[in-house]
């Protein structure tokens, strides 16, 4: 029996209200309106039948040689300390190891990872960075002076289910290979192990992959966001996800409920599988 659980969270509307790229990097290339921002990313991809996510980082690069702006690696991260979260999102990954640990009787631990479209340099740098034990994000390739040169790694709406593989096999690399077969029992951590929490349709695949996988998935709105919880609503009907409640992640909400609900059965799950493996191993030592 597999005793790790893996909490898996997209970042921008689910773990955050915005995206990371709006607290600091956009206004410091002087973005002011990022509404318009994002509608003139979306009428590019569409006119150039473009990947979104290349078109934003991109016109990053654009803006900041346009403002003779110096971004590099470390910039990014210290752009990571300016984010702010939902309501008790800081507090959650503690309160939801030690929930496991009772539940299990210390028997099961649980691993956070962030799985995003956005900047892994952000994100490297954001405050609850030490919550997670790995985050996957899309990346610049820098050139000799330490500036972002074009895009090395972008992850998008169903690349992010390569990624839910990785955890699963434990393949986190990018230089190791998923592709190689290999027997449920060898895998570290179960997809039946795995939660996978996101805001919208750009998770939609991740949250299917999981669910048909045997895992369980929760969706998250913004409070008073009528649009997310619309969105949420058509989840929750498909069905694409298990729960659907606002993103508020303090102890006694709705949402940290579902979780721990979730969390819970997990490890009733593992207890039955130990039980049972103890029965078959009693009955073969007795014959």
């Amino acid at each position: 029996m597999k005793n790790t659980i893996a909490l898996v969270y997209d970042f921008d509307g689910t773990l955050s209200s915005k995206s990371m790229q709006e607290y600091t990097v956009l206004p410091n290339l002087g973005v002011e309106d990022m509404d318009r921002f994002w509608e003139s990313i979306n009428e590019e991809g569409k006119k150039h039948n473009a990947e979104m996510s290349l078109v934003w980082m991109r016109r990053i690069i654009e803006l900041a040689r346009q403002g003779e702006k110096r971004i590099t690696r470390e910039y990014f991260k210290k752009c990571g300390r300016d984010i702010e979260y939902f309501p008790g999102v800081v507090q959650f990954f503690k309160a939801i190891n030690r929930h496991v640990s009772k539940a299990s009787r210390g028997r099961m631990k649980v691993r956070h990872y962030i799985v995003s479209a956005g900047l892994k340099e952000i994100l490297d740098g954001i405050s609850i960075r030490k919550e997670f034990h790995n985050i996957f994000g899309s990346e610049y390739f820098y050139d000799e002076n330490g500036r972002p040169h074009f895009p090395k790694v972008v992850i998008t709406d169903t690349i992010k289910t390569q990624y839910l593989f990785r955890i699963n096999k434990g393949k986190e690399l990018l230089s190791d290979s998923i592709n190689e077969h290999m027997d449920e029992e060898d895998r570290p951590i179960p997809f039946e192990n795995i939660i996978y929490v996101g805001d919208g349709l750009t998770d939609v695949p991740a949250m299917t992959l999981t669910r048909k996988s045997g895992g369980h998935s929760i969706a998250v709105y913004r409070p008073g966001y009528k649009r997310g919880l619309q969105t949420c609503k058509r989840l929750l009907a498909a069905p694409r996800v298990d729960f659907a409640a606002p993103a508020d992640y303090r102890k006694n909400s709705e949402l940290f409920q579902y979780v721990t609900s979730v969390l819970d059965l997990i490890v009733k799950k593992y207890d039955f599988g130990c039980k049972s493996e103890q029965n078959r191993k009693s009955l073969r030592m007795g014959q």
